[in-house]
């Protein structure tokens, strides 16, 4: 059975999810035998916390972890060669052990470049074999924008997805066959990123010998992933797929265009990894008690009072990637309505539920009105999002710290209400509730 396990939460209002969403993953993670990527690339970053030990993942499946997983990055992600090892390196000397015999990385992925990352200013570096910086087309892009940047984590993900679009990217089969082929292609790619940005400055001959070597180094972990997944499939292995950015990110039904630039809803399972519709089993939406977003965009929920500078400073709502601080709000029920709509979700698990501990009332967004009326929709252009007046319901909160409680029915009154209030609005069961960042600090509501 693939099942999939993804954040319910909207656009870049959680594109990371920190320490207990992902610990969703990682907790049933390590019961699977497999756990699989499928989109974005080092744009998303998770924290797992396991035995009181912080792990940052970016592009690794937070898997990982796990001796006894196998972690899959799949076709429709995009990798830094340099970020993945980087990666690697940085978790390895928190503890990740024995990796190389569970990594498998999939030949039909796209890479991405120095020259695709973003940059915060207009800065030259001359590339050497050695360090292999440049500057950064996605800065020189995000400053194009002037006022209306998206607020991007300028890792290069929106133009390594737009080369695999007009079919000049390089994928990874491209780096482990006919090397003197991949030169071409390599020549020709940043050729068009010069003529497109003319104080683009890539010393060619560098990066050959810098590719060439990260040829070896990765070839240990490059396998056909389709067919692997699909016989995996076949002789009964569970399947667990990750989506490591949020709902509303999706480049198709997220809040346009402050989204990413991959299909982060359900239907990027079966793109991101060549596996047909039937073999999707069981859907979990991860889904803060609160809403958070990172960057530009229409947040209807978002509090500017002490209230979301108390919810961001107890969630430690930093970005995991970016460093920047989220914006924080009420959970907002009719975007969450939307994303289940989207993806179909089967059950749920609400996280960071103990953040709210120390408020006397919780709100939630019940609806969106425009001039008065309720809408029955969810607004496709952004805009109109940010315009609509929100109506919300009050519930009281619990005053209580519920980080050591590991049993539903022990939780506070007040605290159960609001999660099953969020049950009865949304009519899908809310099976996990988070109470704290490690893995022991899930409950199992059914």
């Amino acid at each position: 059975m693939l099942r999939y396990t993804r954040s319910g939460m909207p656009a870049q209002f959680a594109p990371t999810q920190l320490a207990n969403a992902l610990v969703v993953l990682s907790s049933t993670a390590k019961d699977g035998e497999i756990e699989v990527r499928i989109s974005g690339g080092n744009n998303a970053g998770h924290t797992v916390v396991v035995d009181r030990t912080e792990y940052d993942f970016h592009l690794l499946p937070s898997g990982i972890i796990n001796p006894k997983c196998k972690s899959v990055i799949g076709n429709g992600v995009v990798i830094h060669l340099p970020g993945l090892f980087d990666e690697l390196e940085k978790n390895e000397a928190k503890g990740l052990a024995n990796w190389e015999d569970r990594l498998l990385i999939s030949d039909r992925a796209h890479i991405v470049f120095d020259f695709h990352q973003l940059a915060n200013a207009l800065v030259v570096f001359n590339l050497t074999a050695e360090d292999g910086e440049i500057e950064q087309v996605d800065g020189l892009q995000e400053l194009e924008k002037g006022q209306k940047s998206l607020g991007t984590t300028k890792k290069g993900i929106g133009p390594t997805y737009s080369s695999k679009a007009t079919r000049n990217g390089i994928r990874v089969a491209d780096l482990l066959g006919d090397f003197d082929q991949f030169i071409e292609k390599f020549q020709s790619l940043a050729s068009v990123y010069q003529r497109m940005f003319p104080d683009l400055q890539v010393n060619v001959e560098a990066e050959i010998v810098r590719y060439k070597a990260y040829a070896e180094r990765v070839r240990p972990y490059v396998v056909d992933t389709v067919s692997y997944l699909h016989s995996a499939l076949k002789k009964g292995q569970s399947v667990l797929v990750e989506g490591a950015n949020a709902a509303m990110l999706d480049i198709d039904f997220g809040t346009y265009p402050y989204v990413t630039s991959s299909n982060c809803s359900i239907g990027g399972v079966c793109t991101g990894l060549g596996l047909p519709p039937c073999h999707i089993g069981e859907v979990i939406g991860v889904v803060k008690a609160y809403t958070t977003r990172v960057g530009d965009g229409p947040f209807p929920s978002e509090l500017k009072d002490e209230v979301g500078e108390l919810l961001q400073t107890r969630g430690s709502e930093v970005g995991v990637t970016t460093k920047r601080k989220r914006r924080c709000g009420w959970l907002d029920i009719p975007l969450l309505q939307y994303t289940a709509l989207v993806n179909g979700y089967s059950a749920l698990c609400l996280t960071k539920l103990d953040i709210l501990d120390t408020l006397s009332e919780i709100k939630m967004v019940v609806a969106y009105k425009k001039k008065g009326k309720v809408l029955d929709y969810f607004p496709a252009n952004a805009a109109e999002v940010g315009r609509v007046e929100v109506e919300y319901e009050t519930l009281p909160g619990w005053n209580s710290n519920i980080e050591n409680i590991r049993e539903y029915d022990k939780l506070p009154e007040c605290a159960r209400k609001y999660v099953e209030r969020i049950e009865d609005l949304l009519q899908i069961p809310v099976k996990w509730v988070g109470v704290g960042k490690g893995r022991e600090s899930i409950i199992t509501v059914y």
